[in-house]
C-alpha cells in the first residue's frame, strides 16, 4: 500500500513560518504507512537546501511510542544533512506518557522478533525509497526500547551501515553471529542505569568481540537511564523512576554519533 503524505514545513530551530518571516529550508513529512493491516504513522525530515542525495538514518523511539521527542531527533538529524525518519514499532496511535501502558506497547511489540523486524524493514524501505536518500547509505539509532530494537537488527544481519543505542537494553535473547552481523555498533550507557546494569554491558562487549563487530561502547559515570531525553525529570518525579537528564552526557553524545556519521558514510 502506497504512504499517505501529509507534507509541512518546518525550520531547523522549531519555528513556523510566520515568526521567522522566511521560507524554511527543513522538509517534514508525516507518513502513514500499513503492514499486515495494521497502520502506522512515520516522520520524515530533510533540508530540501541540500542538493542531491546524503545519507538516511531511522530514528527509533522509546518504549512511550512515537512521541515528539523521536520526532525532535528526526529534525535534529536534518538539520545536520541527513535524511531522517522517526519510524513507528506500536501502531498509529500507540502513544502514553504513563509507564504501565508504555509496558504493555513494548511488551505487546516484542514478543513476535519477525513482526517486529517486519515493521523495521518496512520503514527503511520507506526512507530508502524517498528521493533525497541515497539508498545504499542507511543507519538506525534508538533510545530505550528503541535502542534494544536497533542492536537486535544489527544483530539479526540487517543490511545497515551502522546503528546507535542510547541507554537501551543491551542484553537479548538474539545473538550476535561472526559474519553476520553487518552494521557497525555504537552505544552510549549510563553508569549509574540501574534498568542496563553492568552485567548488560561486559556481555555485550563479549558478545560483540566474539562475534567479530566494531564495537564503540560509551559508558558515562553516575550518568541515569533517559539521560538523552529533557523530559526525564519531570517523569522520575512523577512515577519515582530511577531516570534522569543529563546535559553533558546528552550532548557527548550525540558528537560522537555525529563523528561516527561522518566515518561510517564516508568509507
Amino acid at each position: 500500500m502506497n504512504p499517505i503524505r501529509t507534507t509541512t514545513l518546518a525550520t531547523a530551530l522549531g519555528l513556523s513560518l510566520a515568526s521567522t518571516g522566511v521560507l524554511a529550508e527543513m522538509q517534514t513529512e508525516t507518513i502513514e504507512y500499513t503492514i499486515d493491516g495494521t497502520t502506522f504513522t512515520g516522520y520524515l525530515a530533510w533540508d530540501d537546501e541540500d542538493e542531491g542525495q546524503r545519507p538516511g538514518v531511522l530514528v527509533v523511539h522509546e518504549w512511550w511510542g512515537h512521541n515528539e521527542f523521536a520526532r525532535d531527533q528526526a529534525e535534529k538529524l536534518a538539520a545536520a544533512g541527513y535524511t531522517a525518519l522517526a519510524l513507528d514499532m506500536y501502531g498509529s496511535g500507540k502513544v502514553t506518557d504513563h509507564p504501565d501502558t508504555a509496558q504493555k506497547f513494548m511488551q505487546e511489540a516484542t514478543k513476535d522478533m519477525d513482526q517486529m523486524k517486519a515493521r523495521f524493514l518496512k520503514a527503511k524501505e520507506l526512507l530508502q525509497n524517498h528521493e533525497s536518500v541515497d539508498g545504499d547509505r542507511i543507519a538506525a539509532q534508538g533510545y530505550c526500547f528503541g535502542g534494544a530494537v536497533v542492536l537486535n537488527m544489527a544483530r539479526l544481519g540487517v543490511d545497515l551501515d551502522g546503528v546507535v543505542s542510547y541507554h537501551g537494553a543491551l542484553g537479548s535473547p538474539i545473538k550476535a553471529q561472526a559474519g553476520e552481523v553487518k552494521a557497525q555498533v555504537q552505544v552510549y550507557t549510563g553508569g549509574a542505569d540501574q534498568m542496563v546494569p553492568s552485567d548488560q554491558v561486559a556481555g555485550l562487549v563479549k558478545e560483540m568481540q566474539d562475534a567479530e563487530v566494531d564495537l564503540t561502547l560509551v559508558s558515562f559515570p553516575g550518568v541515569r537511564h533517559s539521560f538523552t531525553n529533557p523530559g526525564a525529570d519531570k517523569v522520575a518525579e512523577e512515577f519515582n523512576m530511577p531516570i534522569g537528564y543529563d546535559e553533558e552526557a546528552a550532548t557527548r553524545s550525540w558528537q560522537g554519533t555525529m563523528e561516527f556519521y561522518q566515518r561510517i558514510f564516508a568509507q
